[in-house]
């Protein structure tokens, strides 16, 4: 799926807060190709729950800036509220745009503090909804992506005769989906998913523990659904901030985190699991430490305000050394 094991997440919301306009964060995925240490860029997507630039708009302008990367959402938090065959036929646009690069990664978009209920409750999803609604939107595009006419009766949506043209230029055109669950009343269930319905996992190791337990979990779920765990991808999100203080690039990070999730305040060990700091050569041994743990993918966001000058350092100083 990927010629490296290493992509670029364009965090496209700090166009809200200070990190330069849309046109120069776009701009930060033409330098990742050219890099060609890079092979994926990505954009996040939400609508109202974390107001951002259209993450559709900006990868059909990725699409015709760049030639060879991939291109996908890390991840679709907007998925459940979509239209899903508006979706499913803008989505084969835009592979066709890139000439069969795209990648849908999907994801519910829940969020807690009520601040995901707020967002649903414009466009009439709950909560409780999101869940399903992902499963049947994903069962969706793929049916609308055989390209032939179907009838779909789903619990949300239903169509008659409905045809999309045209289909994407991938077949099959991959859907990843993006599971977390802190809580493990709810990891079966969302690992099942993505066990199930899955072209790869997109996670992140967002506390200490919580990547590994997760992937112990999936692999069984995998096995249990007759695919093997060895070939399965598996996406991880992390974040990278390079400099001479460890402890000058951690707090840079939670300051960003904190900007861009709009908290006051993000917890240590949130930022120390999550985030390769420091020095080139400490950045590298986090990124191979994830590797070795199972990761095949990274999707890396640069959690500084200077975002080139963190690329070039990046492409420069750290990755080749984790590819030794």
């Amino acid at each position: 799926m990927f010629d490296t094991r290493f992509g670029l997440l364009i965090p496209q919301r700090g166009a809200l807060f200070g990190l330069g306009g849309i046109r120069e964060l776009l701009e930060l995925g033409v330098t990742a190709e050219q890099s060609g240490i890079l092979s994926s860029v990505w954009v996040g997507d939400s609508l109202t729950a974390q107001p951002r630039p259209d993450a559709l708009s900006l990868l059909g302008a990725l699409s015709a800036m760049t030639e060879r990367v991939r291109l996908g959402t890390s991840c679709m938090a907007s998925f459940p509220l979509r239209d899903p065959a508006v979706t499913a036929y803008q989505w084969a646009t835009l592979d066709h745009l890139s000439g069969g690069r795209m990648i849908l990664g999907a994801c519910t978009g829940l969020v807690g503090d009520g601040v995901s209920a707020r967002e649903g409750a414009h466009f009439g999803v709950p909560d409780r909804e999101r869940a399903p609604r992902l499963e049947e939107n994903i069962a969706l595009c793929r049916e609308l992506w055989s390209g032939e006419p179907i009838d779909f009766d789903g619990r949300f949506r239903g169509y008659k005769d409905l045809l999309i043209a045209p289909t994407p230029l991938q077949d099959p055109c991959p859907i990843l989906i993006a599971a977390n669950p802190w809580d493990p009343r709810f990891a079966e269930r969302a690992l099942r998913r993505v066990a199930t319905l899955a072209d790869g996992w997109m996670t992140a190791g967002s506390w200490p523990g919580l990547f590994e337990g997760l992937w112990s979990r999936l692999r069984e779920e995998l096995t249990a659904a007759g695919r093997d765990p060895a070939t399965f991808p598996v996406v991880a999100m992390h974040n990278v901030n390079i400099g001479d203080d460890r402890a000058e690039c951690l707090a840079e990070t939670s300051r960003f985190i904190a900007a861009h999730e709009d908290e006051d305040e993000v917890a240590a060990p949130m930022i120390e699991s999550w985030t390769a700091a420091g020095p080139p050569a400490r950045c590298a041994a986090d990124l191979r430490a994830l590797l070795d743990k199972g990761a095949t993918h990274l999707i890396l966001r640069l959690t500084s305000w200077d975002q080139r000058g963190q690329l070039r350092r990046l492409t420069e100083e750290v990755l080749p050394t984790v590819m030794s």
